[in-house]
């Protein structure tokens, strides 16, 4: 998505190695034309797919989901509270453990489960995908509910790790609007695209 990409060569910058910075606009502060066109993008991608629902893990891929929702017609959205503990929301919960690689902890995501009914095609969305630990644990939440993954859309891929090309070899269907290839010196390095 050409958008994007620009919205990162312009304001995003990394840390290190592996840490990719695009706060300014994505995941603290929001620019809600950029959101707005990211789930237009996510719909026209996933368009041929029956989509029933919107699934994300709190809190940073709330507002992509959202957006996301809107552009299908204003489907539901679920999102996946974590916790450290297992007794936040109660026992009748589906949910799965997974590590985040952003705060190097790791942590139960769940779902109450009258949210999200059996047999439903559930798209889901994410800001990020680094090793894939999120989206795979979606993924388990919507097996154990006897749902069907319609597809895992992501905003920004880091091509650097392993999370992409994993959840492909799994069979899932994953489109990511941008993907960072490396971070030289602070800059942050882009997949080329046809759009460029």
């Amino acid at each position: 998505m050409k958008e994007l990409r620009e919205a990162i060569r312009k304001q995003g910058f990394g840390i290190g190695e592996d840490i990719v910075k695009v706060d300014m606009f994505l995941n603290h502060r929001l620019d809600i034309a950029l959101l707005t066109n990211i789930g237009k993008a996510f719909h026209e991608a996933f368009g041929d797919t029956q989509v029933d629902m919107i699934l994300t893990v709190e809190a940073s891929g709330i507002a992509a989901a959202i957006t996301t929702a809107q552009a299908f017609g204003n489907l539901p959205v679920i999102f996946a509270k974590k916790s450290h503990t297992t007794s936040t929301l109660g026992g009748d919960v589906y949910e799965a453990k997974v590590y985040s690689f952003t705060h190097h902890d790791e942590n139960f995501i769940r779902i109450a489960k009258n949210y999200l009914p059996k047999d439903a095609h559930v798209l889901i969305i994410d800001d990020f995908l680094a090793n894939g630990e999120a989206a795979e644990g979606l993924a388990e939440i919507v097996r154990q509910a006897g749902s069907h993954v319609a597809g895992i859309g992501i905003c920004i891929e880091k091509g650097f790790q392993p999370g992409g090309q994993r959840l492909r070899n799994e069979g899932y269907r994953v489109v990511s609007l941008a993907t960072v290839t490396g971070i030289e010196n602070g800059k942050l390095q882009l997949a080329e695209s046809a759009e460029d």
